[in-house]
């Protein structure tokens, strides 16, 4: 049966294992291939057995890449860039696809791998971008590691650079530096949604309705507030800002 190879990153103390052990479990549930996972991580402790763990690397440019971070409008830590190490996983056959841990996974995953093959895919960010400058949205991305490891030799190469063509956004250096290659292509926006925008009634309707998952939606992505365990039995933060209990995000992240 063919292999599908998944991998995610867990650093810092921020998310626990089980984020990573329901990722694997969402996508065993809906991939009809053979599962590969791995987890970039800085401690292994509570993750399943059967997940490939890899040491986080100290990158030799993480000094420069760091003190341009500071400097930029966004302060991520680009942690995402060892990814795209052809040398991260030696026998690696075929692409990658990469999940942040604040996802869900709830629908088929099989075509995530396959679509446009040979080229890093996101989706588009949810705001608005002016033509032909939309950038792709990190929270999954597929990608080969032997095809577009220039994703990470060009920031090892000049990374303050690189951090300020980008803002400092991790998202914005992986979409932008993959277009200008001629490699890049948008899944399919109804694939993966936005908890906060998607599924979320709008207001006054969040008040009385339940969040909905929109059709042949395969993740949805928890960016902000309200987080999965947030939303499972329901969140508010003020008398605008609640989301009812979601029965469908239980069914998909813990059940």
């Amino acid at each position: 049966m063919t292999e599908t190879n998944c991998i995610c990153i867990k650093w810092g103390n921020k998310y626990g294992p089980e984020y990573v052990n329901r990722i694997q479990a969402g996508l065993r549930r809906n991939l009809t291939t053979d599962l590969r996972f791995f987890c970039l991580t800085d401690d292994a402790e509570g993750l399943n057995d059967d997940i490939d763990v890899i040491d986080m690397p100290t990158e030799p440019f993480e000094t420069q890449m760091l003190s341009a971070l500071a400097k930029a409008p966004k302060h991520g830590a680009l942690r995402k860039v060892s990814l795209f190490r052809p040398d991260l996983i030696p026998d690696l056959s075929g692409p990658l696809l990469a999940f942040d841990l604040d996802v869900v996974i709830t629908g088929p995953i099989n075509e995530l791998a396959t679509f446009a093959p040979g080229k890093v895919c996101m989706r588009a960010v949810w705001r608005r971008q002016p033509e032909g400058h939309a950038i792709g949205q990190g929270s999954v991305i597929r990608f080969d590691p032997k095809l577009h490891g220039y994703l990470y030799d060009r920031m090892a190469a000049d990374p303050e650079g690189e951090v300020g063509r980008a803002f400092g956004s991790e998202q914005t250096y992986t979409s932008m530096t993959a277009k200008r290659a001629g490699d890049f292509e948008f899944f399919p926006d109804d694939w993966i949604a936005s908890f906060k925008y998607n599924c979320r009634p709008s207001r006054p309707l969040n008040l009385f309705l339940q969040p909905k998952l929109p059709p042949d939606t395969r993740v949805v992505c928890f960016h902000g507030h309200p987080n999965m365990h947030e939303a499972i039995d329901g969140f508010k933060s003020d008398i605008f800002h609640r989301t009812r209990a979601c029965d469908w995000l239980k069914n998909s992240w813990i059940d």
